[in-house]
């Protein structure tokens, strides 16, 4: 059994991909249903944020079995494989794991630190285990990144200010104007 992580995100693809490539709540059991009926899926969960999706897998290795997980989803979004194949990145066990780490610890956000990660991959967890996950091996991940990020916010300054996006604007435009009251700001 094999451990993997794939997906796209706010560094590999540009905007109007990652908005072709999401999961929306409403279709996501029946995406996870369809992702589980492939062969080798033993089980599975998927984060779709604005700025990321991901499949986290547990697969049964084979020899097509990247060119059939990227088949599926372009399938299943209508994609062509081209287009997604040169955004997309693919990490297997341990690799998969620590990725799965940075990403609920908010070190792999558009904003460093960013909190609201773990809430999504929290989400992402609960929603997949509703009758998807399937593989203790992936629960384990999930719980141990749950951990980890805990650890990453209470021993480390990463959260110490609010941070995102919208905090990241304010600041830099106070940066920039002298005074904010006198100007006109789109965020």
């Amino acid at each position: 059994m094999t451990l993997l992580a794939l997906g796209i995100n706010h560094k590999t693809a540009p905007v109007d991909l990652r908005e072709r490539v999401t999961f929306s709540p409403e279709t996501l059991d029946q995406a996870l249903e369809s992702l589980l009926a492939q062969p080798m899926v033993q089980g599975g969960v998927v984060l779709s944020t604005c700025n990321r999706t991901e499949l986290y897998l547990s697969v049964e290795e084979q020899d097509n079995l990247q060119e059939a997980l990227i088949r599926w989803l372009c399938n299943y979004h209508g994609l062509n494989e081209e287009d997604l194949r040169k955004s997309l990145y693919w990490h297997q066990d341990n690799d998969a794991v620590s990725h799965l780490m940075r990403v609920a610890s908010g070190l792999d956000s558009l904003v460093l630190g960013e909190p609201q990660i773990l809430g999504q991959v929290k989400k992402a967890f609960a929603d997949s285990s509703r009758g998807h996950l399937n593989v203790s091996e992936l629960e384990r991940m999930f719980q141990k990144s749950f951990s980890v990020a805990k650890r990453v916010r209470t021993e480390t300054d990463i959260g110490a200010s609010a941070v995102s996006v919208a905090f990241a604007a304010c600041t830099l435009a106070r940066q920039i104007f002298e005074s904010l009251s006198s100007v006109t700001v789109l965020l």
